[in-house]
């Protein structure tokens, strides 16, 4: 056992819950959300306020000469992928890989040096 979430097999009676679920879908985002309050939902609107902000940094910083860089900054959300432990091992690959770039924004002269 890897202490990872196993998948779990459901009966018929699923798709009657997916049904409810799905009516209570105009409480989504709304402080009626009990899903909305998991460790994983609050960590992906954490995960778009940072986006916004460092994306904020990246045109404050945009030249012609780091344009290349800008779009692999901007690129990174794509590499977060999954649900659970997957999206966490992702997310850390891309927070890592996330540092090093901004760091080659943030020191022009590493980016001269890395090209």
């Amino acid at each position: 056992m890897t202490g990872e979430l196993q998948k779990t097999e459901y009966g018929p009676w699923i798709w009657h819950a997916f049904k409810l679920l799905t009516k209570l879908r105009g409480l989504r985002g709304s402080p009626f959300d009990i899903f909305g309050y998991t460790h994983e939902r609050r960590m992906e609107r954490q995960l778009i306020r940072d986006y916004e902000l460092i994306i904020d940094e990246v045109l404050g910083a945009l030249t012609p000469d780091n344009h290349a860089l800008a779009m692999q900054i901007a690129s990174i959300p794509e590499e977060i992928r999954g649900f659970g432990h997957v999206k966490e091992r992702h997310l850390k690959a891309a927070k890592d890989k996330e540092a090093s770039l901004l760091a080659a924004l943030r020191t022009p002269a590493a980016m001269q040096s890395a090209a």
